[in-house]
């Protein structure tokens, strides 16, 4: 069965079976990921296709990586397919699939 992981600092914050991909981006399901690793911050964008983001900073082995993931809890209707997915930033992350 196909799986998709995201790690910061080596920790697995997200692991699931079902996701979605926008932009070459894997988005999680709000299920997926491990609350615990994850504060919201005040940071927000505008995508004029998929809507206002927000996002959180990521904690993991006593390290917090700032606005290293995001999600768009009210999307676009046309991206309603995410609303409240979670994705994340390479560089910031490490996302795989298999």
């Amino acid at each position: 069965m196909p799986r998709a992981t995201a790690s910061v600092n080596g920790v697995v914050v997200a692991e699931t079976s079902t996701w979605e991909v926008v932009d070459g981006n894997i988005y999680f399901p709000p299920s997926s990921i491990k609350q615990s690793h994850f504060t919201p911050t005040s940071t927000s964008t505008h995508c004029p296709y998929k809507g206002d983001a927000s996002y959180y900073t990521v904690t993991a082995n006593s390290t917090a990586v700032k606005d290293a993931a995001w999600y768009y809890p009210a999307p676009l209707e046309t991206m309603n397919k995410i609303k409240g997915y979670v994705a994340f930033y390479k560089g910031k992350a490490h996302v795989t699939s298999e």
